[in-house]
């Protein structure tokens, strides 16, 4: 069955159709027609090419961290990071990057009444006038290659353009920058294996699967609808009606992973539910996983004295009724 619904609506607001028409909340042709155009230009060469990229941004970073003694990881590196993985990616100029991720982070957790209907429609416009500037002038970046995508002659409309932008721009700043904070934050209350990666960055790649699993910002899917009447434990679920999956209790789940609260470089079960499944698979789940060994193998290496700047659990955390993700994070550098 080919059916489409809106998928991404938030707790009090939706968003527009030219943003909500993503591969996200399309299944079926619609769906396959999409990542195929997108795919074409998400290639695993272009990710490749960006690992050099990738490692001299998050050590650049760590360089510009040296010269303080303290910091707060969030705003000095865990943000930056992907704004400029991402903003290189779609050509996005560099003026542009943080009030996009300021409007993403007000329209998941806002500040005051109002302001998620700013932040969408501020995004919106921002990303109606990016496509229609890479349409004119075109360059080498992801968002052209898009733009110039064709399936048997079927080009992305406009709407799927701005859509697509905005959830490579969304999940490519928002989700990374969590999985960076959430991600050093676990480490530091872990010093053992902590000091197991500073002693052997091969282990990096497996920790930050473990983090994945048990720290990624999501602790809900978008929502879904059944397409028939289903039973799930005794509970009966009609067609259409509204599910919310709990990827944090997936990947929790004490049938599949031993002492699952268990933060455990060493787990040998390293696959979890943090960047989808099946269809809906990540498009960026290799750019988001380089972006994380990147960052955690610049710290670790540049700060042996990385500690919390204050108790753990006076830490501030941002209120959102689906993600769990750190405020700010302040760290002790030396």
């Amino acid at each position: 069955m080919d059916k489409t619904h809106s998928g991404t609506g938030y707790k009090g607001f939706s968003l527009p159709p030219a943003l909500d028409a993503n591969l996200l909340n399309l299944d079926g042709e619609s769906h396959l027609r999409l990542r195929r155009l997108v795919s074409r230009a998400f290639t695993a060469r272009r990710i490749g090419l960006m690992r050099q990229h990738i490692k001299q941004a998050a050590e650049r970073l760590t360089e510009d961290l040296s010269r303080a003694t303290t910091c707060d990881l969030v705003q000095t590196f865990a943000v930056p990071l992907p704004l400029v993985v991402i903003g290189d990616l779609l050509d996005v100029p560099a003026k542009d990057r943080r009030p996009f991720a300021d409007w993403v982070s007000h329209m998941f957790a806002p500040d005051y009444p109002g302001q998620v209907a700013e932040s969408v429609e501020a995004i919106h416009s921002f990303l109606v006038h990016l496509v229609a500037d890479r349409r004119r002038t075109p360059g080498s970046d992801l968002l052209s290659a898009l733009v110039a995508a064709r399936d048997n002659g079927d080009a992305l409309t406009e709407d799927e353009l701005v859509s697509l932008a905005f959830l490579l721009l969304m999940a490519g700043v928002e989700n990374v920058q969590h999985i960076i904070s959430n991600g050093v934050h676990t480490l530091l209350l872990h010093p053992q294996q902590l000091n197991d990666l500073r002693d052997d960055h091969t282990l990096i790649p497996h920790a930050v699967e473990e983090l994945l699993r048990l720290v990624h910002p999501n602790q809900l899917a978008i929502r879904r609808f059944p397409t028939e009447p289903v039973r799930i434990a005794g509970t009966d679920i009609p067609a259409g009606d509204t599910v919310m999956l709990g990827l944090a209790a997936a990947n929790r789940d004490p049938e599949r992973y031993p002492d699952p609260d268990r933060f455990d470089i060493y787990r040998t079960d390293k696959t979890h539910l943090a960047l989808g499944h099946g269809p809906h698979f990540c498009l960026g789940a290799a750019l988001a996983r380089l972006e994380a060994e990147a960052a955690i193998k610049a710290l670790v290496s540049r700060f042996p004295g990385l500690r919390h700047a204050v108790p753990a659990d006076q830490l501030h955390w941002r209120a959102s009724f689906r993600s769990h993700a750190l405020k700010e994070l302040p760290l002790t550098l030396s």
